[in-house]
This record gives structure tokens, C-alpha cells and sequence, in this order.
């Protein structure tokens, strides 16, 4: 009889069976979530290696899968950019330039500026016969390159007002217009990578407050566009 009531009385331990099972429970669902993120951890840190090596042109790699990039990087465009420009550099200390043609490379590529003085007279758009050569000589370094080339014209903002030209716009387009003129018909530069833009006095790169800075701001300035540009360029029929 008392064996009876011994089993009939209640376990109030069970609970730590269930407690037990909730612990496991836990357990198996962090290693499951670490585990998962881990995995994704090791495929974004593959994407974004992968994504790196194809824009900048060179193979992918994404699991067991690789090749070559499909799209053109701009690394070897950037290096052949300033292949040029040490060349330039080289022309301008070598022809005794210095001051009058000066470049760099921002965003948009490798910028040649050329001082107004250099090309034409105060108020004239034809370019001094004697410098033709010159600029021969600096189209003849991008002739090869696939890139996209605008050739942009500045002034100050001292108006003008002659039997030529009405305003800076006509003065700044006309500048630009007679540049790409020796760069197409005397370089051979392709007329369908080439433009000209006349921006007037309305880029300047120094305050027009003096004689000196206006003389900075004219200027013509031969851009050769990042490849990456290409794509924004209006195509042909």
C-alpha cells in the first residue's frame, strides 16, 4: 500500500527535462545561424574579390567557377592615360612650355590646358600658324587612343564685341571649333570621338580680378575622356 502512494505522488523534476530540451533546442539553433553566416561571410567576401578583378579587368573567381571579366576595367586606361601625360610632360620641359601648357588627370580623365596666348591672338579665334606644329605634336600622342576627346574653349569675363564675334560664347566655341579642325584634318584624329564646347567665362579657374588671372582662365583645354565616359557618348546611325 505504500509502495502505491510513493508512485502516485508527483515528480517535480520534470521540468528540468524540459528545461534540458530547451537549452539543446538553443544550442543547435546558434551553431545552425553561425554556421550560415559564416557561409555567406566566405561567398560575399568571394562576390566582392570577384567584383573588385572584373571592373578593374582582370579574371574572376566565384566558387568553383572563374574566367575572364566581361567588363572593361578602367586600370589599364587610367596607366595608358598617364603614359601620356609623362610624355606631355616631357614635350612641354622639352620645347620649353612650361606655364603655357600645364595637365592633369581628375574624374573625368587627362586634361591638357593651353593657354589662350599660346594659339591666338587677344580677340581672334585663328590659331598662329607657327603652333600648328605644336599641337600637331600633342594629337599625334592620342591619335591611338580609343578614347572619347573634347576639346573646350574659355575666356574671361571681359566682354567682347567686334566685327567677328558678338559675345564670349561665339569666341570660346570658334576657339575650340579651329583646334579640332588641325586635330582631325592634320592628326587624323576620327571626327566621331572628337567635340567642341565653348563654355565663355563661365568656368574659370581663378577669380577675374586681375590681368593674371584672367589670362589663367583664357584657355583651351583638350580633355581626353576616361573610357568609361564612352558609353555616354551619342552613337551614330
Amino acid at each position: 500500500m505504500k509502495r502505491l502512494e510513493d508512485e502516485s505522488k508527483p515528480n517535480h523534476e520534470r521540468w528540468l527535462l524540459t528545461y534540458s530540451d530547451m537549452i539543446t533546442l538553443l544550442l543547435i539553433f546558434f551553431i545552425v545561424m553561425y554556421t550560415i553566416s559564416n557561409i555567406n561571410a566566405t561567398k560575399f567576401a568571394q562576390i566582392s574579390s570577384s567584383l573588385s578583378k572584373t571592373f578593374t579587368g582582370t579574371d574572376y573567381v566565384i566558387g568553383q567557377y572563374s574566367g575572364k571579366s566581361f567588363v572593361p576595367g578602367n586600370l589599364e586606361n587610367k596607366n595608358n592615360l598617364g603614359k601620356i601625360e609623362e610624355q606631355l610632360k616631357g614635350f612641354v620641359k622639352e620645347n620649353n612650355l612650361q606655364g603655357m601648357v600645364t595637365s592633369y588627370i581628375d574624374e573625368r580623365g587627362l586634361v591638357i590646358s593651353l593657354q589662350d596666348s599660346l594659339l591666338f591672338d587677344l580677340g581672334s579665334a585663328d590659331v598662329h600658324p607657327e603652333e600648328k606644329q605644336m599641337l600637331i605634336k600633342i594629337g599625334s600622342m592620342l591619335k591611338d587612343l580609343p578614347n572619347h576627346i573634347r576639346v573646350e574653349g574659355f575666356t574671361d569675363d571681359l566682354p567682347i564685341h567686334n566685327n567677328k564675334f558678338d559675345s564670349n560664347w561665339e569666341l570660346s566655341v570658334i576657339r575650340a571649333t579651329n583646334v579640332v579642325k588641325i586635330l582631325v584634318n592634320e592628326v587624323g584624329i576620327e571626327p566621331d570621338r572628337i567635340s567642341a564646347v565653348g563654355y565663355a567665362e563661365y568656368r574659370p579657374v581663378a577669380p577675374n580680378d586681375s590681368e593674371g588671372h584672367r589670362k589663367l582662365n583664357r584657355r583651351v583645354d583638350i580633355v581626353i575622356m576616361s573610357t568609361e565616359y564612352n558609353k555616354w557618348e551619342p552613337k551614330h546611325q
